[in-house]
């Protein structure tokens, strides 16, 4: 019975202290976000639109944040509670330092089952209405601005889709069409576009012709356009890999294989979704294993500072190994494992070392 409190007790510490860290650092991100976006505002796009913005990426900066966050917040919790000898007395009294590390990993649990959640259906989801609803708002005069949405290569064309509705519509559709030479042989406009069984109707199509050495300029009320983009796949490609689904990333892995587009992107993208949660469990065994180290006997704000130093580095190996892999040819999920093992192996020898 004295054990389940003292597992209750441990983890309240924890998930409290993480909590905070985190609504701190997300408030941080989101302030900053604030007032980057302020030079943004146009009459089309409000303040009031700016913040719907930052609304609706919030659930993205949690899941970017919540690693770091478990690491510091472990290091607070657990480190408050090791200042105040409760750790010690706790020892005495039979519970291990195993018992130890799996009443902190109990509540981590619910947080790494909390991130998979997280990034398979919420974050993605929010993020791709928040690009969407801003450029948008953005446009001026029914045009879209070039800077959003994202481009696309499919055979000799070249695309670029400036948002996509939750219902399927496309704004912004500018496409230039190639031959086997590299020739410029067309380059069109559509304000919108509507799915269809075999392709998309295509409206308000401004485009223009290049015919051996002139050009030719034409509108039409409609197009109809057959291509390989259904719906699904254009929500994937409007938004940044990072901020995809894993299911979206594997589907559209295999449709750029299938076009002969390397795909690597992507794929260090999915490894990083799936792995993201052990991130989680790997930086905090890293803060256990601090606590009953190195950062035993030091102040609170000397263990917040170790903790941004380790997370910090772990996030830079990740950034460096990733853009690596494609580089030097090795498989995108090294580059994501190769930290998270590392972490874990360090954790491990320092919490055998404290015995």
């Amino acid at each position: 019975m004295i054990f389940g409190q003292l597992d209750r007790y441990i983890a309240r510490h924890v998930l409290s202290a993480i909590a905070v860290v985190l609504l701190i650092v997300v408030g941080l991100d989101l302030l900053s976000a604030l007032i980057d976006g302020l030079g943004d505002l146009t009459e089309q796009y409000n303040f009031v639109g700016l913040l719907h913005y930052l609304v609706l990426t919030t659930p993205k900066r949690i899941y970017e944040m919540l690693p770091l966050s478990a690491l510091v917040g472990c290091l607070i919790g657990l480190g408050s509670l090791a200042s105040q000898s409760e750790l010690t007395v706790m020892r005495a009294a039979g519970f291990s330092t195993a018992r130890i590390v799996l009443a902190v990993f109990k509540p981590v649990l619910l947080l790494m089952l909390f991130e998979l959640v997280l990034g398979q259906y919420i974050a993605p989801a929010s993020e791709q209405l928040a690009v969407n609803s801003r450029a948008i708002a953005k446009a001026t005069d029914g045009v879209l601005d070039a800077e959003e949405g994202a481009w696309h290569r499919e055979g000799n064309e070249f695309i670029h889709i400036a948002a996509i509705e939750p219902g399927g519509a496309i704004h912004g559709i500018t496409r230039y069409e190639f031959n086997d030479q590299q020739q410029l042989l067309r380059s069109s406009y559509a304000r919108i576009g509507e799915a269809t069984d075999d392709g998309w109707i295509l409206r308000d199509v401004r485009d223009t012709r290049f015919v051996d050495d002139r050009t030719e300029a034409g509108q039409e009320p409609q197009e109809h356009w057959s291509t390989g983009l259904t719906p699904d796949l254009l929500s994937v490609i409007i938004v940044e890999p990072a901020d995809l689904s894993i299911t979206g990333l594997s589907s559209y892995s295999g449709y750029l294989e299938e076009q002969g587009v390397n795909s690597d992107a992507y794929r260090l993208a999915m490894w990083g979704k799936l792995l993201q949660p052990f991130s989680i469990a790997a930086l905090v065994l890293i803060g256990v294993s601090f606590i009953f180290g190195p950062l035993r006997n030091v102040t609170a704000g000397q263990r917040v500072i170790a903790g941004v130093i380790c997370g910090v580095c772990f996030k830079f190996a990740q950034d460096m190994l990733g853009p690596a892999s494609s580089v030097f040819g090795f498989e995108p999920l090294l580059a994501v494992a190769a930290p998270i093992l590392l972490c874990f192996g360090a954790g491990f020898w320092l919490l055998r070392r404290a015995g």
